[in-house]
């Protein structure tokens, strides 16, 4: 064993320059396989922490319209603990943001009100308090570690009285560990599911309204696909067959990777993110051992005698294919060491890009038996044919000099470099599209005008001075105008299949979003107005019922004139007074929703302020606090940029083409590492026919041309296979969106183009630096 590791450090030491690029270039490889599987792992792995995870159930509402959704009613939850034994218990949850003052501290926050039961099934332990107790009173408050620490500081917070909204008293009950960053339930806070009644205005529990998340425990041994039978019409056979939604249980540890459905079956989603870069992963590996594999084998006759002189002594094919193999383990155990490095000074920037919280782990057993493991695959697939191909010459040919080369030993190797360049291909031309996809949803018209325009949380004490508020700013100059609406133009909380009208289909359940706006909506956030007028209950008071209907519900409606027209929603007969343009409030990747937006009387949760753009912004935003801390001063003035606000829709698909992006630089890296081995090696094997060329008459032109042309036609063969492949899986991928590019010819010319432009540089330069050498010094041995 001594005499092979000697023999080993021997040879990695005489090779120099193409040692360093096989450690080199599989290091790169491993530590950019690990942090993607980093990601990967940590996608995968939410909310499958909890010790009942394998009995942890979401409820989803499913329709043909709009797939499944995970709100449902509140009736729901308790419906299927009373009525199916297999069903243990059951937890409603909302989340929401709220105020919670103490003292003169007063902080925003994340809470989630939540039924008893969620502590009892979910794995959040309390570090202070009793679970079974905690939120069983209306006003118990649970809080997480942190928040109790920025609230209370040093201060025990056990007993303590908090407000909620500035007036509501609620007590300190327990103290939670923080959730972990892999779990769908992120929060400060945590309400008994009972106080919502108290802190918001929800109307009756009814069948029809979907406006909470319900999960379940069931027995162990369940026979889920049966259960799903059962409940599957429970809320058709309580509405009397109006609502011909289905109901579905999905596991908690599948919700955050599968939110697609078609057919009643979760069908993609986040997962389809990973198994792309699970892919990513394997192929940047791939093209790292490639490298290896190539290297090895160009440098084969330099290691022939040595296998010949072994054969001859007595050595058999096992114990060579062996001693290959620890090599080959060794210059893997190497890299590995110089990617966790690699690994530990990339993963700050790793997680900003991906707005994670990863982290390697080095205290887990766990990660270090899937690291051992990874380099034990990963040495095996690098060495594994460089090991079978050396120790197959034959020593008889290979000590009278005759070794086994020409085109038939090359083919393998030109066949890895195919392969190598055919997936940096791919990944060349995945980033373009990922980034024109992007580009062009972004460059989509969102149908309002975001510049200068900013959102808050509406408090109670904003709505009761409102119109104060309304007059201060814009009188002070800092506003041209405010107004109030439901949810945030970049989100839609409301929706029903309910929504009634002169000559519906009865048979027609297609989901209308509900959106309640005040007066002065459309200045203040530039909508256009179509059809008809905006809604000015100032002007008209009978506005108090009035309506603006989208465009895509004037076509779902089939009005030809809609002014006028009368919508039924709920109990309440609303007319129509215009038609809004259509403006994106979900996903910028899908067909604008039918919504109906009506006037003041309803529900709001925000304050839009369009600032005026001729004055300072600092200025003008010193105004608005100065206004709000008179009239809400019992709330921390915090307010977002609509612009930004919008933009966030963009982030997973920004990071995943950024992502791309990375990755993709690293496989043409480390492709053009393996390949500027190559081409020196090549080079240093013909330096004395490179010589004799130019004593004969060649130029500088010829002999480049002599090297890169065998490189040039592998790049084009790897053309040729990686733009169909690509071709085919960006189609794949942009089958997800509704709203996508369509694929153009002249990317595929431009990944082509610069694939060779950049196999060019690469070999070019060994080519030349060749073709320019003394041939004196080549052929004077001679």
């Amino acid at each position: 064993m001594f005499h092979h590791l000697k023999i080993i450090f021997r040879n990695i030491r005489r090779d120099g320059i193409y040692s360093v690029i096989n450690i080199g270039g599989l290091a790169i490889g491993m530590a950019a396989t690990m942090l993607i599987m980093l990601w990967v792992y940590n996608q995968w792995s939410y909310d499958r922490f909890h010790e009942k995870s394998k009995q942890l159930y979401q409820v989803v509402n499913y329709n043909e319209q709009y797939g499944g959704m995970p709100n449902v009613s509140r009736l729901l939850g308790p419906a299927l603990t009373d009525n199916y034994p297999e069903v243990t218990d059951a937890a409603r949850i909302n989340l929401r943001e709220e105020t919670c003052g103490y003292g003169d501290k007063k902080l925003n926050a994340h809470i989630i009100l939540a039924d008893p039961g969620f502590l009892r099934m979910f794995s959040f332990p309390l570090t202070e308090g009793n679970p079974a107790t905690a939120i069983t009173d209306p006003h118990s408050i649970v809080l997480t570690r942190s928040f109790a620490e920025r609230m209370f500081g040093n201060e025990n917070p056990m007993g303590k009285t908090i407000l909620v909204q500035a007036k509501y008293p609620v007590t300190v009950t327990g103290i939670m560990t923080d959730p972990p960053h892999n779990t769908y339930f992120r929060f400060d806070v945590m309400f008994p599911y009972q106080f919502m009644k108290e802190l918001y205005d929800i109307g009756e529990d009814r069948w029809g309204n979907y406006d909470t998340f319900t999960y379940v425990e069931l027995q162990p041994g369940t026979n889920v696909a049966r259960l799903n039978g059962s409940i599957r019409d429970i809320v058709g056979k309580n509405t009397n067959g109006d609502d011909k939604s289905t109901t579905i249980l999905q596991p908690v540890s599948e919700m955050h990777l599968y939110t697609k459905w078609e057919n009643e079956k979760a069908t993609g989603g986040p997962i389809e993110t990973l198994r792309l870069f699970f892919a990513v992963a394997m192929l940047i590996l791939l093209i790292a051992c490639i490298n290896f594999m190539n290297l090895n084998t160009a440098r084969s006759e330099r290691r022939a005698k040595e296998v010949g002189v072994r054969k001859v002594i007595g050595a058999r094919k096992y114990s060579l294919v062996e001693q290959f193999l620890s090599e080959s383990m060794l210059v893997t155990i190497i890299a590995a060491v110089f990617s966790i490095i690699l690994v530990v000074v990339c993963l700050p920037f790793f997680n900003n890009l991906m707005n994670e919280q990863l982290s390697s782990n080095f205290g887990n057993i766990w990660f270090w038996l899937a690291f051992i493991g990874f380099i034990v695959i990963t040495g095996l697939l690098a060495g594994s044919y460089p090991a079978f191909y050396l120790s197959s010459f034959m020593p008889v040919k290979v000590l009278k000099g005759v070794v086994k080369s020409g085109k038939n030993a090359a083919t393998p190797r030109k066949a890895l470099i195919v392969l190598q360049f055919t997936c940096a291909i791919v990944l060349i031309a995945a980033t373009i599209a990922i980034y024109r996809q992007i580009q062009y949803a972004q460059g989509r018209n969102s149908g309002y005008d975001k510049d200068q325009l900013i959102l808050l949380s509406l408090t109670n004490q904003m709505d009761q001075h409102q119109d104060l508020i309304r007059r201060e700013l814009v009188s002070s100059g800092a506003a041209l105008s405010v107004t109030r609406t439901l949810s945030p133009m970049t989100e839609s909380w409301n929706s029903s299949w309910g929504i009634g009208w002169k000559g519906k289909d009865p048979e027609n359940k297609t989901p209308v979003t509900r959106y309640y706006v005040d007066t002065g909506w459309s200045q203040t956030v530039g909508v256009t107005i179509v059809q008809g007028r905006d809604i000015d209950i100032n002007t008209y008071p009978t506005d108090s019922a009035a309506l603006l209907l989208n465009e895509s519900a004037v076509k779902l409606m089939g009005f030809d004139d809609p002014i006028g027209e009368m919508i039924k929603d709920r109990r309440k007969i609303w007319h129509v007074v215009g038609v809004v343009k259509d403006f994106i409030i979900d996903s910028p990747y899908e067909p604008v929703r039918p919504m109906i937006v009506g006037g003041p009387g309803g529900f709001f949760g925000c304050l839009y302020i369009k600032l005026n753009g001729v004055n300072n912004m600092r200025d003008n935003l010193a105004k608005v606090e100065q206004v709000m801390s008179a009239y809400s001063p019992d709330f921390p003035f915090e307010y977002k940029f609509v612009d930004e606000d919008y933009a966030r829709k963009f982030a997973n698909e920004q990071r995943t083409g950024a992502l791309a992006g990375w990755f993709a630089g690293l496989a043409v890296f480390i492709s053009c590492l393996g390949l500027f081995g190559l081409s020196a090696y090549m080079a240093e094997n013909r330096r004395k026919e490179i010589g004799i060329r130019k004593v004969l008459g060649a130029s500088v032109f010829d002999i480049t041309s002599l090297i890169t042309k065998e490189f040039l036609i592998l790049v084009s063969i790897s053309i040729v296979i990686g733009i169909p492949v690509a071709w085919w899986l960006i189609k794949l991928w942009l089958a997800g969106y509704a709203y996508r590019i369509s694929l153009s010819w002249w990317i595929f010319v431009v990944v082509a183009l610069l694939t060779i432009i950049i196999a060019l540089v690469t070999v070019g330069f060994q080519a030349i630096k060749a073709a320019t050498t003394n041939p004196v010094k080549a052929i004077k041995a001679e």
